[in-house]
């Protein structure tokens, strides 16, 4: 893995990886072991418990994305135009691989399987997301380059919805390019006609 990091960060993107091809259940502690060259008991010793390990990535997960929207909030000015920096950044995850998948929308699909501690995690990024998703649109509407037919609220969820919708859309027929080809026609839905 990266020489840079620690061994707990190692563990961590590896569990991410594991996670995004095959799930919760998809991995164990044995199959990260020999991806990151350690043994089960180091694993154990920075995270006791799988439910741990996942509810500490899905945590470092949110803080990221948080750091990243607060960094495209301030080098990105309009309203419509964050909504397509978003939009942009998942297009380039996808297409380049580097994030194939939402890890935590992924996750949502298994949350009557999971644990409370992850489950609770994944709620906090979905609820973050949404109330960001949200304060833009309502800006937008506001600054008249964003046209909405329903509330701020609804119209976020469906957003919210089209993007996780299109990564799995993406992934069923094995071309990077379908996430746009959902994407793009939302955004130009949301987007004021010039008059």
């Amino acid at each position: 893995m990266n020489k840079s990091s620690t061994t707990s960060d190692d563990i961590l993107a590896c569990a991410r990886s594991l996670i995004v091809t095959g799930g919760y259940n998809g991995f164990s502690y044995a199959d990260i072991a020999d991806v990151v060259g350690i043994r089960k008991a180091s694993i154990h010793h920075h995270f006791p418990s799988k439910a741990e390990l996942v509810r500490t990535l899905v945590g470092r997960y949110r803080e990221a994305a948080e750091e990243g929207i607060a960094n495209l909030e301030h080098g990105v000015s309009g309203p419509l135009e964050q909504l397509r920096a978003y939009i942009g950044y998942w297009k380039a995850c996808i297409g380049d691989a580097s994030a194939p998948f939402c890890v935590c929308a992924l996750l949502a699909s298994e949350l009557p399987i999971l644990p409370e501690e992850v489950a609770l995690e994944i709620r906090a990024y979905f609820r973050y997301l949404s109330g960001w998703l949200t304060a833009v649109l309502e800006r937008g509407a506001r600054q008249k380059s964003i046209v909405l037919a329903n509330p701020p609220r609804v119209e976020a969820e469906i957003f919210m919805a089209a993007v996780h919708g299109a990564m799995l859309s993406a992934r069923a027929y094995g071309d990077t390019s379908v996430f746009g080809a959902i994407m793009d026609p939302q955004l130009e839905r949301l987007a004021a006609k010039k008059q």
